[in-house]
């Protein structure tokens, strides 16, 4: 744990010391050492657990911490372009707001308090919201900034009233405590209540369909290294937080989830849908993660041991993934200054490699065989054919109307005649190469073993 400890300690002091020439490589450069070093967790996860009293790697939040790990230095790379022409000072602080909010994030899947979860949880929002408004765009970067706030706020008060009633009632909020002693086959009539309480803020954060309006904002508004922790790790907080509650209930919450399982697989259905009449590039993707989530909800709350395992790989590719559509839209961004699908169509033809980019990215996100949003979606499915015969109907739909969006996205984005406006572009650059190259390797090999997020 020390060899990954001094590196992200050193990590906060490297944006004020490194000199200003160096300082993006120096970062990058720290941070791939990092995400190198971050993969032994998969070898403690299952030997030493518990790395101090409140710290704790296991199954569940091993992946996810490789992934936050992993995403740091492609986070760097994408925004040095635009950010490397501000101010030093600017460029100092943007990389030490993205280094407490990849600390934060980590700190959120180590704990093993609830309460210490629910502090980090809460505490990634405020690096978040200072990229989101002090770095964004356009003007509606505030309103962007106001839905985040006031959407997780509110999330939030009703879990830690859930959380202070648990306390009160049994004196603990460590996750180990309580599956020692089992506390929750003694909660009887309060169980589902607290359940549901608790479930608000990660439906919020995933975000399930129907509380999902400051997503797209947040995405749209946001610069590419927010839209690329947001889809590639703080979505994931929702996720983690319920698997974590689903292991804390007794059995018998599942016919109490049936209404919350068939809202999600039907707001994957309408998400989708929404994705087919986008005109935005980047809203949507962001609707796509809503989709996908969808679909990591409803197995989560399942609570069968393919449904568990294919909604953390889902996760795991979907973040990868997503992140990697996210640079795409970015590198066009920069070449045209607009996101609009129409004005970018017949951009295979001046950049061929990029198109090739965009084709593979687009093939994993529509969940094509043998990817690892396949294998996810196919034990998502599987798990939700045996809870019930008719999801078959929804899930067989969901898949027609995302393999159609991302059809829709590519072709609109790549196919098509050149507009006169987008004749000339610069060619791309070594840099978006090797940053869409951390994004699919790691996706890559995990078709070659998947059974390291099983």
């Amino acid at each position: 744990m020390l060899a990954i400890t001094i590196p992200l300690a050193t990590l906060m002091v490297i944006p004020w010391t490194a000199p200003a020439k160096r300082l993006w490589e120096i970062a990058t450069a720290l941070s791939l050492i990092v995400a190198a070093l971050s993969t032994t967790w998969f070898c403690i996860q299952d030997s030493m657990p518990f790395i101090s009293p409140y710290f704790c790697i296991d199954k569940i939040s091993s992946p996810l911490l490789i992934l936050t790990c992993w995403l740091t230095a492609p986070t760097l790379l994408a925004s040095q372009s635009k950010l490397s022409l501000e101010p030093t000072t600017r460029q100092r602080s943007y990389i030490f707001t993205i280094m407490m909010l990849q600390i934060s994030t980590l700190l959120a899947f180590l704990v093993d308090n609830m309460l210490l979860f629910f502090v980090m949880f809460e505490s990634t929002m405020i690096p978040t919201l200072i990229i989101i408004t002090r770095w964004g765009v356009q003007k509606e970067r505030m309103l962007a900034g106001t839905y985040f706030l006031f959407y997780t706020l509110f999330g939030s008060m009703a879990l830690l009233t859930a959380l202070i009633f648990f306390h009160e009632a049994f004196g603990t909020l460590s996750l180990a405590l309580m599956k020692e002693h089992q506390i929750f086959h003694q909660m009887s009539s309060y169980s589902t209540l607290w359940w549901a309480t608790c479930l608000v803020a990660f439906l919020i954060k995933m975000p399930l369909y129907g509380v999902h309006l400051w997503l797209p904002k947040a995405h749209v508004e946001a610069p590419i290294a927010g839209s690329m922790i947001l889809a590639g790790t703080l979505l994931k907080l929702g996720g983690y937080g319920i698997l974590r509650v689903a292991t804390l209930t007794n059995d018998s919450l599942p016919t109490a989830a049936a209404p919350l399982i068939i809202f999600s697989m039907f707001g994957v259905l309408l998400s989708a849908l929404l994705c087919s009449r986008q005109t935005d590039l980047k809203s949507l993707i962001a609707f796509s993660s809503v989709s996908h989530m969808g679909l990591v909800i409803a197995a989560s709350l399942i609570k069968t041991d393919w449904s568990i395992a294919g909604s953390m790989l889902l996760m795991i590719s979907h973040g990868l993934v997503s992140s990697a559509l996210f640079c795409l839209a970015n590198t066009s961004y920069e070449r045209t200054n607009t996101r609009t699908l129409v004005l970018l169509q017949g951009s295979q033809i001046i950049l061929p490699l990029t198109a090739a980019w965009w084709l593979m990215a687009s093939l994993m996100n529509m969940a094509l065989p043998p990817t690892p949003n396949f294998i996810g979606e196919l034990s998502i499915m599987t798990s939700l054919f045996q809870w019930s015969n008719m999801t078959i109907l929804m899930t067989g739909l969901g898949i027609i109307f995302t393999t159609s969006y991302s059809l829709y996205m590519f072709w609109s984005s790549q196919r098509e005649h050149v507009p006169h406006h987008i004749k000339s572009l610069p060619a791309t650059q070594s840099r978006e190469h090797i940053l869409l190259a951390l994004h699919m390797i790691p996706t890559l090999l995990l078709m070659i073993k998947p059974g390291l997020l099983f």
